[in-house]
């Protein structure tokens, strides 16, 4: 009864009712959007990092991170890499051979990290290959061939086929290098990644090195959430079963901490952009209950000079604000989830961002997410929020007396 007597009570005035509804609805549904917009961002920013440059796992020196010489190699790599070639929760693995050094054009000159790779394990572990903008990746043909970024293609005026000098310090700390020709141009979502690396066969680095071993064994597995970091956890166990002695064995949120500690707060920017709707959402249920209470006073004073429990006069004010908060938070969370389906298929173009994203390796096709778990969240905390906004109204006309009510005119 109090039931049919609130949802009445909250239709006395359609257009007011309406006007908040609506408020709430599209307010909820930026809300969502904006949350599903940063989760999105955020995600892909560490996607396109896992697959360009940490992968999931690496094993590395112990030390290399922080003092990266070029004799500082994986000691005995090649039980690891005969493991993981076996291990099913593994979709590939590529061991690279690292060294900072320069590459030089006719026109300039610029310090890059040089990758010496095995073509087709890194091809299956990044997917550098796809993203050539020109030319061919490595392969076993042709002598010393390079692929380099589109930037820097730019920057030292290269194009298919230029020669290029790469130089760098070998073991023994001579300078050596060599002329490589330019076999393809790639780029990448992330400018930095692109400024900074180039990639070489790893046989021909070793060569001009007079260096056998690998800096990095890069792991990709086969299906990993990088919020769940169980598979990572079982597999850096088995690893370093195996190691031997005196290598590291990272998980992507370690190679990029700053990386980590965005995923660490984006449920704490989510939370402060919800908290910051459902207070100004709240405020708007107490004004509009405050003026509807007001307007029924003599009303209340009546009801409850004819008995009725001042805790159900509370119930029934109590029923009405839960009514429009639920009522609002699930056609919010309705028109939400439809939007998100849409933009799930048709992303979010920034192409006219592009620079800025780039700087942070993120895609200009961006598509956001938002997971059932916090459609949920959203509406509990929209429904306990309207409940709370009723105990002030409420409090204003149980203070009265019956007859002190029924004496008011508004």
């Amino acid at each position: 009864m109090l039931i049919k007597m609130a949802w009445r009570n909250l239709w006395r005035n359609p257009l007011r009712t309406g006007i908040l509804l609506a408020t709430m609805v599209f307010g909820l549904t930026g809300v969502i959007t904006l949350m599903g917009f940063l989760t999105g961002m955020y995600a892909n920013m560490i996607d396109n990092a896992i697959a360009w440059q940490t992968s999931h796992l690496q094993v590395q020196r112990t030390g290399y991170r922080d003092n990266p010489e070029i004799d500082q190699t994986i000691v005995t790599p090649e039980p690891i890499l005969n493991a993981l070639r076996q291990d099913p929760t593994v979709a590939a693995a590529s061991a690279r051979f690292l060294t900072q050094g320069m590459v030089a054009s006719a026109r300039s000159t610029r310090g890059v990290l040089i990758r010496g790779v095995a073509p087709d394990d890194e091809a299956q572990v990044t997917p550098v290959a796809d993203h050539l903008t020109e030319g061919q990746w490595l392969d076993d043909g042709g002598r010393n061939p390079v692929v380099v970024s589109q930037r820097t293609a730019d920057r030292l005026k290269l194009r298919l086929g230029s020669k290029v000098v790469i130089t760098f310090t070998d073991a023994s700390g001579e300078v050596t290098g060599a002329a490589f020709r330019v076999r393809g141009l790639f780029q990448t979502p992330s400018s930095q990644f692109d400024d900074n690396n180039l990639y070489v066969r790893r046989g021909d680095l070793q060569d001009l090195a007079g260096l056998d071993g690998v800096h990095e064994i890069a792991v990709r597995l086969t299906e990993s959430d990088f919020r769940d970091p169980r598979d990572l956890d079982a597999l850096r166990h088995e690893i370093e079963s195996m190691s031997a002695p005196g290598n590291s064995i990272d998980a992507w949120g370690e190679i990029q901490p700053m990386l980590a500690s965005i995923l660490s707060q984006s449920g704490v920017s989510n939370g402060i952009i919800l908290g910051v709707y459902v207070t100004a959402m709240g405020l708007g249920i107490i004004n509009i209950m405050l003026m509807s209470v007001f307007e029924r006073t003599r009303e209340f004073g009546m009801l409850m000079a004819i008995g009725m429990p001042k805790g159900q006069v509370f119930l029934l004010i109590l029923l009405e604000t839960t009514l429009l908060g639920g009522f609002g938070g699930l056609l919010g969370v309705a028109l939400s989830a439809l939007l998100m389906m849409i933009l799930a298929h048709t992303g979010i173009n920034l192409q006219l961002m592009a620079d800025g994203l780039a700087a942070f390796g993120v895609d200009t096709l961006l598509y956001p997410r938002v997971e059932t778990v916090e459609y949920l969240t959203v509406f509990i905390t929209v429904a306990l929020t309207a409940m709370l906004a009723a105990l002030y109204p409420a409090r204003q006309i149980l203070r009265k007396q019956p007859v002190d009510a029924m004496s008011e005119k508004h």
